[in-house]
């Protein structure tokens, strides 16, 4: 277990459901993954990398609702500015997406 935080640390997290909106290779990065963009509605398109080629394709993730943290600092990868981090389930070094049961407006916080 991470070290323990204070309810006012995690309320600094927001997390918000967007629709993957482009998927492209990035075989610029270390590791295999995708480039993304995704749709969190009125905060509008922002772009991520993600290491999820192990069990998602192009075509699985294309209009899929995933969550993600919309305010983590910008952060390069490779060659490509990655403006948000999506958050998955982590087993066995392979990542498994987050979404709601069923389709929400992109943009809807997490709480």
């Amino acid at each position: 277990m991470s070290d323990t935080i204070t309810f006012e640390d995690f309320s600094k997290v927001d997390l918000r459901v967007g629709t993957i909106t482009e998927v492209n290779d990035f075989p610029e990065a270390r590791k295999p993954a995708y480039k993304l963009s995704i749709d969190f509605g009125d905060l509008g398109i922002k772009k991520t990398s993600a290491q999820i080629t192990a069990l998602y394709s192009k075509d699985d993730l294309l209009g899929k609702q995933i969550v993600a943290n919309v305010n983590f600092s910008e952060k390069q990868i490779a060659n490509f500015m990655s403006q948000c981090l999506i958050v998955g389930a982590v087993d066995s070094e392979k990542v498994i997406l987050l979404s709601s049961e069923e389709k929400v407006p992109n943009g809807t916080p997490v709480r």
